[in-house]
């Protein structure tokens, strides 16, 4: 993965604290939305509220072109210009998001089609199919357009490939869709024989015997063939990562120096979008992230969010490019935020890793769907708190500008794996109640609540640095994986491994001898069959790492025989009565251990407990619960100790530094009000 940062004008770039530049604030602009008076006020506004980043043309196909041989690009030059002149730089996307009215009407044959065999019609956004070779042509030629008039624009900063890729269109079942996955498929597997045994197609008369009998996995009779389910969204995933590279090859080829990014979502229940493997595609990393406005433990998904973002992007610094100001359009009920929970988010985000902050958007639309989401500059103007808030926070932004650049530090890590996320959740498997992100969050949660510091990253990922790896729910597991955990165990390392991983190769074939499957050996057990519990019932655990005699779990159980691990918890009641629900493995100078179903959040509390002792891993400090601690290391072995306060009271951390927020030194402890930050500059040694 390339490396290199927003690419800060003179300006910009010389006054910041670090080479890096300054953190980067800003949002999403809409100018065509409002006219020329209003562009001008905006400018100015920007300078207020310390915005340095914007970015611009991201649904602005029609504008620029009106027609198939019609070109207007007045309008986009003096924004342009206007932001260079008030000192703000541009992020610049391709435009290439959303279809112009004309082009679907000319051909119609770019139309997505859902599973159903439904067309999906122009009149919101994203109305195209990734596998389309005719939206492919049309989009480069705009991107070519675009590359060519401002390549050499004093205030591009950088590139900004379509808009949040996937959002609305990943999964298309059309007949373009068909060929092109007929193409992927031949890529992949060279042969109709080696496709029919990945496939495994003997099962229900499913073999094939020409390449075009093959179909995407639309709605049939009864249940799809597995993995053909598995290889359709890696193949949706693929098709566009595939519309990234063509629209980057492009830009680099004209502005080879001018760094590449495109808005990936990691959140919630997105999930068709592997962007693990994008990574390489981008120079740095980008993320859209929206709380779930009525979870009560919003702020913890918001966490394992960006740290999942920050293991995507490898370790290193990236960019938040959109979040809300308060409320959005397309939840249920679209909760404001609370006094304070807009500058927490965003510090949160900084603390795990953005060296940028930005949201979507800038100013609150009149019209169209998003008219009542959020923006820095609402409806009601800047005579309102919301925008006093976002003053505030761009003064924030400054005062912590020497954090640019500095690494998130952590001792235990959590694995995720989007093909398992997908392969966990295709139909016909014991319990179809299960959700894979859901349940590795559990176990983040866990680990946030003990406040030490967290890592979320792909199966793939370097292990060495870590004390505690937890591989939550791995369904799919290659004998790589398998000898990295082992080595990392047998090293000193603590592993956990849940139920339901180790059980299928990469062709979601099973692997046979009895389950956990690849990951039998490294935890001395063998079970064989699985033992799900009803939903909606409790079962209990007694050992002392749960907290038994009582522990509660549902939804899993299995009747474990050991191999050569022992038990440290058993079964009170259930279908797996009387056997080991957790067990432990000694391997080499650490251990390997496997629990059996899901834990209350009391018992798995308790269990964490356990492992981080063993792991010999510690709290970031002391402090009350509901606070967030994380710890960004710089140069020159500093330190940055976010605290960030999730209650309602004031509590206090038993810290030292200088509070990069107000200038404040604190020896020994530091008093945090009810939903406040403090940010400590310290050395490593006062940790």
């Amino acid at each position: 993965m390339a490396s290199r940062w927003i690419r800060w004008p003179e300006p910009l770039a010389d006054a910041a604290p670090t080479a890096r530049g300054p953190l980067a604030y800003g949002g999403d602009y809409n100018p065509e939305q409002w006219p020329r008076e209003v562009w001008l006020e905006d400018a100015r506004l920007m300078q207020e509220a310390g915005v340095n980043l914007v970015s611009v043309a991201i649904f602005s196909w029609a504008r620029l072109q009106p027609a198939p041989d019609q070109w207007d690009f007045e309008w986009l030059d003096d924004v342009l210009d206007i932001m260079h002149s008030h000192g703000i730089a541009v992020d610049l996307a391709t435009a290439t998001a959303s279809t112009p009215a004309w082009l679907t009407t000319l051909h119609p044959e770019i139309l997505p089609v859902d599973v159903d065999g439904h067309t999906l019609y122009h009149g919101s956004r994203q109305s195209w199919s990734p596998s389309s070779p005719v939206y492919r042509e049309y989009s480069l030629a705009l991107v070519e357009k675009m590359a060519e008039r401002y390549g050499s624009h004093p205030a591009l900063a950088m590139w900004h490939v379509s808009n949040e890729l996937g959002c609305h269109n990943v999964l298309d079942y059309s007949d373009v869709a068909a060929v092109a996955f007929r193409g992927w498929l031949e890529a992949r597997y060279t042969t109709l024989d080696e496709l029919n045994r990945a496939w495994g197609t003997d099962f229900w008369a499913q073999r094939y015997t020409a390449w075009d009998q093959i179909l995407p996995p639309r709605r049939s009779t009864a249940f799809v063939n597995p993995t053909q389910q598995l290889d359709f969204a890696r193949f949706s995933s693929y098709q566009l990562r595939e519309q990234l590279r063509a629209e980057r090859e492009v830009l680099t080829r004209i502005t080879p120096d001018v760094p590449v990014t495109t808005n990936f979502m990691v959140m919630g229940d997105t999930k068709a979008m592997d962007y693990t493997s994008w990574a390489g595609d981008v120079d740095l990393v980008s993320n859209d992230h929206y709380i779930t406005s009525a979870d009560p433990v919003s702020h913890i998904e918001l966490s394992f969010s960006a740290d999942l973002t920050h293991g995507i992007a490898g370790g290193e610094p990236w960019m938040l490019m959109e979040h809300s100001t308060s409320a959005v359009n397309w939840q249920h009920v679209n909760l404001q935020k609370r006094p304070g929970q807009m500058r927490r988010n965003s510090l949160a985000h900084v603390a795990h890793g953005a060296d940028a902050v930005c949201f979507f958007q800038w100013r609150q639309s009149q019209a169209g769907a998003e008219k009542f989401h959020s923006a820095m500059v609402p409806h009601a103007g800047t005579d309102s708190a919301l925008w006093r808030g976002v003053v505030s926070l761009g003064a924030d932004l400054v005062s912590l500008g020497e954090v640019a650049g500095s690494t998130v530090q952590a001792q235990t890590a959590v694995l995720f794996d989007y093909e398992s996320w997908w392969a966990t959740e295709i139909d016909s498997h014991p319990n179809n109640e299960f959700q894979y992100r859901r349940r590795v969050l559990s176990w983040y949660r866990s680990l946030w609540e003990k406040q030490v510091g967290t890592a979320v990253v792909p199966a793939h990922a370097d292990l060495s640095g870590y004390k505690l790896v937890v591989v939550p729910h791995l369904y799919l597991a290659d004998e790589p994986l398998v000898s990295r955990l082992t080595s990392f165990a047998e090293a000193g390392g603590t592993v956990v491994v849940t139920y339901f991983s180790g059980i299928a190769n990469q062709d979601d074939h099973i692997h046979l001898g009895g389950y956990p499957g690849a990951f039998r050996d490294l935890l001395g057990v063998r079970v064989e069959e699985f033992a799900p519990v009803l939903p909606g019932d409790t079962i209990h655990l007694d050992g002392d790492v749960v907290g038994g005699p009582s522990a509660e779990a549902s939804g899993w159980s299995e009747p474990v025989a050991l191999v050569d691990a022992e038990a440290r918890a058993t079964y009170v009641d259930g279908p797996s009565v009387g056997g080991p629900a957790i067990s432990r493995a000694a391997r080499g100078t650490g251990a390997a251990w496997y629990v059996t179903t899901d834990l209350s959040d009391a018992a798995r509390g308790e269990l964490v407990d356990a492992l981080l002792a063993e792991a010999g891993v510690t709290a970031v400090a002391q402090a009350d619960a509901g606070v967030e601690l994380v710890v960004r290391r710089g140069a020159d072995d500093v330190e940055f100790l976010f605290a960030i306060n999730h209650t309602d009271d004031a509590t206090t951390v038993e810290a030292s530094g200088t509070d990069l927020l107000t200038g404040d030194v604190h020896d020994g402890s530091v008093k945090i009000d009810a939903g406040g930050v403090v940010v400590l500059r310290r050395n490593a040694q006062q940790g």
